[in-house]
């Protein structure tokens, strides 16, 4: 992780490269979704830890999900299979 400090007006200000959730989600909090489907039409292919991998058997694994700590963890129970992606689909 690389850290940048910047000054803005007199104020020294921590910039931190590499995050993971986008300026929205960490200003208001991830948003829940209500179902799959739901979480599904906003990302088709689900959303993930960084670092998740599709635990599917088949040779075809998910591979191309929203990667988000915060959002992530805000619809984790749509995780039925543990692998770190909610609602992943193929």
């Amino acid at each position: 992780m690389r850290r940048v400090i910047a000054a803005a007006g007199g104020v020294a200000i921590l910039l931190t490269a590499g995050l993971h959730a986008t300026a929205a989600e960490a200003a208001k909090g991830a948003k829940t979704y209500k179902n799959c489907t739901a979480l599904n039409k906003v990302y088709p292919h689900g959303v993930g830890k960084p670092g998740a991998h599709d635990h599917t058997t088949s040779s075809y694994k998910v591979t191309n999900f929203k990667r988000s700590k915060t959002l992530y963890r805000a619809n984790k129970s749509m995780d039925r299979d543990g692998d770190k992606i909610a609602c992943e689909k193929r």
